[in-house]
């Protein structure tokens, strides 16, 4: 990224300096369609939720149909979508779609509350074969499990480089085939006004080659973290399902979860209740409630994020505190 702010010219811009910053911003472009084996179109975005609306907005299909898991992003620009649902289990079936001619269909890749991995093989297969569109919400998947497969793979994904250890501020849509939403002029080929953030891109593409051998180590803390939660009486949410090793939803019956987050930030752990994007938020998680939650047990969850850098001694202490707190809800019961 210091290199890319070292490149202060407009990428866009016809003079030697801006010619070196362009060189610089396709260089990314392409190391991240090779990082993520991606052979179509990349836009470089804000984020997630600017490429989200990009496609959402932009998209030629007639209809949209979304889960009734999707983020809060997804669901602000489709107002009048059809929803499917999801059951305990929080997987999307891919007959729960319907008809998907003419619609765009937005499932995401990994739950951002519950770490749940939608089947997106049999969802790419069902879309394509009714000749709808799948835009797959890869934002929490990217970088950690492989983007989505099934026929010739999604049709659009979405990815945020913050998720995956880059800056944030920084994103992108990747497209099969630039035709499946409509141009608005300005940058990015015309499919995004606003000059590039060519450092941003940078550090994007170069947290993308870091790889993914972190995931196993990550996959061995949450097993360690899950099995010590339900020992102490706590429940993990979605715990049949496959789930990815990153995310983990947990509840804590009789203690809501506003207690639980004020406990643990005092031990200097920090966890949120539901996603962190609405976290202050006084609404139960929608996410959890299309699992069958009430709202009673909805408040009682918090969502604990495991990273690259986090340690058997962090999950220590997170333990220390929730069995401090489960204890606590025992003796009170």
């Amino acid at each position: 990224m210091l290199r890319g702010l070292a490149l202060d010219a407009n990428p866009s811009s016809p003079h030697r300096a801006g010619r070196a910053a362009r060189a610089a911003l396709e260089d990314a472009r392409a190391r991240v369609k090779a990082a993520l084996g991606w052979s179509g179109e990349v836009i470089f975005t804000s984020g997630a939720s600017e490429a989200l609306e990009i496609a959402l907005t932009r998209s030629h299909a007639a209809r949209c149909t979304i889960s009734a898991v999707e983020h809060d992003a997804v669901t602000r620009h489709v107002p009048g979508a059809k929803v499917a649902a999801v059951g305990a289990h929080g997987m999307v079936e891919p007959g729960a779609l319907g008809d998907c001619a003419d619609t765009l269909v937005a499932v995401q890749q990994v739950n951002n509350e519950t770490g749940v991995i939608q089947p997106l093989a049999a969802i790419c297969d069902h879309v394509r074969e009714a000749g709808g569109t799948l835009l797959a919400d890869c934002a929490q998947g990217a970088a950690k499990i492989a983007l989505p497969p099934g026929g010739s793979g999604c049709d659009m994904a979405v990815i945020s480089a913050h998720k995956f250890g880059g800056p944030p501020g920084v994103g992108a849509l990747l497209l099969r085939d630039l035709g499946l939403i409509a141009p608005t002029g300005g940058q990015e080929r015309g499919y995004r006004g606003g000059t590039e953030n060519v450092a941003g891109a940078m550090a994007m593409a170069a947290a993308l080659e870091a790889g993914d051998a972190w995931m196993q180590g990550a996959a061995r803390l949450r097993a360690r973290l899950e099995d010590a939660i339900i020992d102490a009486g706590g429940q993990v949410m979605a715990a049949a399902s496959p789930r990815i090793a990153t995310i983990g939803s947990y509840r804590l019956p009789g203690l809501a979860s506003a207690v639980q987050l004020i406990r643990l930030d005092g031990a200097g752990i920090a966890v949120s209740a539901g996603s962190a994007c609405s976290s202050g938020s006084l609404r139960p998680s929608r996410v959890l409630m299309a699992l069958g939650l009430d709202e009673k047990a909805a408040a009682e969850v918090i969502r604990v994020s495991i990273g690259r850098e986090t340690t058997e001694a962090d999950i220590d202490a997170f333990l220390a505190t929730w069995r401090e707190l489960a204890a606590q809800v025992r003796t009170a019961a």
